[in-house]
């Protein structure tokens, strides 16, 4: 793959993306001499392009938390487009493939924890692949006029296709969540995630632009065009933020967050029968406690995370008594994150409203689930490759319904931790009436990796993009609570037991993003095949004049 890569990359000989046709012909020049010189420089020249594509995709991966350096994402992509513009399609997908890797490589290292490297390549060799489709669309469209917003077109079409396939898609890496501290962020609100990362998109390939056609001394008009697609997608985020509130609407509520922390890392964070859960009741009346000493507020309501409860309360009774006992302590209703094990069927990745009179009265059956973390596809084959299949023995199944619960008149949605990256999921939940967002997650699988940052980021984009109070219950942190605005307003510390009490607003305005949903990604997609559709028109009509 690599050699057919290079060589494709190579079909224009010059030194670099960015250099301009007078050094090309230089270097063609000082070769001329020396044979043996030119070739070996030919050669080199050949290598730029892949290389400076690897390296844009780490420069991206470097924009992600917990760095705060949005801004690169930018830089990355008008390098990218340095690499792509007026290539061939066969090279613009080995470079947009390189690109892929170099920076899903170091983003998604976290998924080799505990089960080693085979996982972790496969998993970025497949999302690579896609994004050299990304980079054979944008290769293509670079030849139209106006090219920059083609191109962010097709990055957007490209994120799509990811988030939907295959086995139920992969939406990890979108451009929009590492956007988290940066200017575009409004964006979410105005158009969600797909308007977000087609803002950062058209930007980064907007900025080559400005500089290839201010090094190339064009017509005024060019260099207004590419300059409009730097400014259009800053100038629409400082529109958008209005949108962006964190004002009360129908009152506050405070809200309580428990962290209870495992007794190990990684896959056997629950080896030791009934401990997580004893951690997380054990913070709750540590909690009940200090509000009676008046050392906190008195909450009313309290989150715990997902799979905070190691064993099944509904056929374990020392499991149910441990809970209402903790639930009774504190007075107020509890969401309590298990999994259910039915006597025939899937697992059930459930969280459980728990009344302290009532005891369980709701739940909420977590409806993203993770392939190849929750359940298995093709296990007879991928066990060929590694036997950790066999650690998930019996496959989850997914839920049906958007999960509310009532919690002392404020009503909380669950989005279960993977779910979060999901437009659909968290949006449907909005729809069905929730004020507030609960994110309850475990990461403990994954030790102290990036990941938890970056899904703790993706939560802030989704605050932002529904004008809603996140909030993040994690068994091992880092929990948090997300304001609306996507601000942290408070946050734990990885792998300590701590307890979050906030008061929060609650909101029920929808935003656009909210209200017209996957509607700007439609037309998003629309752009896109315009695009691709004027690429193939132009080549029939030149095929039959030919």
């Amino acid at each position: 793959m690599s050699s057919s890569v290079t060589r494709d990359a190579g079909n224009d000989p010059s030194p670099s993306p960015l250099a301009s046709p007078g050094a090309a012909a230089e270097a063609k020049t000082a070769g001329a001499g020396a044979p043996g010189a030119g070739a070996l420089s030919r050669r080199a020249a050949r290598l730029v392009r892949p290389v400076l594509a690897v390296l844009a995709g780490v420069l991206l991966y470097l924009s992600f938390p917990p760095r705060p350096l949005w801004w690169l994402a930018p830089l990355a992509l008008a390098l990218l487009a340095g690499c792509l513009r007026g290539r061939r399609a066969r090279a613009g997908f080995g470079l947009g493939f390189l690109f892929g890797l170099g920076y899903l490589l170091p983003l998604l290292v976290w998924t080799s924890e505990g089960v080693g490297p085979v996982p972790w390549i496969a998993l970025v060799t497949l999302e690579a692949l896609f994004i050299g489709l990304a980079g054979l669309g944008i290769a293509l469209v670079s030849k139209l006029p106006g090219w920059p917003l083609w191109a962010a077109a097709v990055w957007v079409a490209d994120e799509a296709l990811r988030a939907r396939a295959p086995f139920g898609g992969f939406p990890w890496g979108k451009l929009a969540f590492g956007q988290a501290d940066g200017i575009f962020v409004p964006l979410a609100a105005l158009g969600g995630t797909p308007l977000l990362s087609f803002g950062v998109a058209l930007c980064g390939f907007g900025l080559y632009e400005v500089l290839r056609t201010t090094r190339e001394h064009p017509r005024q008009a060019t260099a207004a065009l590419a300059a409009l697609a730097v400014a259009a997608p800053i100038g629409a985020a400082l529109a958008a933020r209005p949108l962006v509130s964190d004002a009360a609407e129908d009152g506050t509520a405070v809200a309580a967050v428990i962290q209870g922390n495992v007794p190990r890392l990684g896959f056997d964070f629950n080896a030791q029968r009934r401990q997580v859960l004893d951690n997380h009741a054990n913070r709750t009346i540590q909690l009940a406690e200090d509000v009676k000493a008046g050392r906190a507020p008195k909450p009313d309501f309290v989150l715990w995370p997902e799979n905070s409860s190691d064993i099944d309360p509904f056929t374990q009774p020392d499991a149910h008594a441990v809970i209402d006992q903790a639930v009774k302590a504190i007075g107020v209703p509890v969401a309590i994150g298990s999994v259910l094990a039915p006597d025939t069927g899937p697992l059930r990745n459930t969280m459980i409203l728990w009344d302290p009179v009532k005891g369980p009265v709701d739940t909420y059956d977590k409806r993203k689930i993770q392939p190849f973390g929750e359940r298995i596809p093709m296990r007879s084959f991928v066990r060929l490759f590694s036997a950790d299949v066999d650690r998930v023995r019996r496959d989850f199944g997914p839920g049906k319904e958007p999960g509310v619960f009532d919690m002392n008149g404020s009503g909380v949605g669950m989005v279960t931790c993977y779910e979060a990256a999901f437009d659909d999921a968290v949006r449907s939940t909005v729809r069905a009436g929730a004020q507030v967002i609960a994110v309850p997650s475990n990461n403990a699988t994954f030790g102290r990796s990036q990941m938890t940052y970056q899904q703790l980021a993706m939560d802030q984009i989704r605050a932002v993009e529904h004008s809603r109070t996140v909030l993040v219950p994690v068994t091992s942190g880092v929990s948090a609570v997300i304001r609306p605005d996507g601000s942290i307003s408070e946050r734990t510390k990885l792998f300590t037991a701590d307890a979050l009490v906030a008061e929060i607003p609650l909101r029920s305005t929808e935003t656009p993003a909210t209200r017209f949903g996957p509607l700007p990604e439609y037309a998003l997609l629309l752009i896109a095949a315009g695009g691709l559709a004027t690429v193939l028109a132009r080549r029939i009509r030149a095929g039959r004049a030919a």
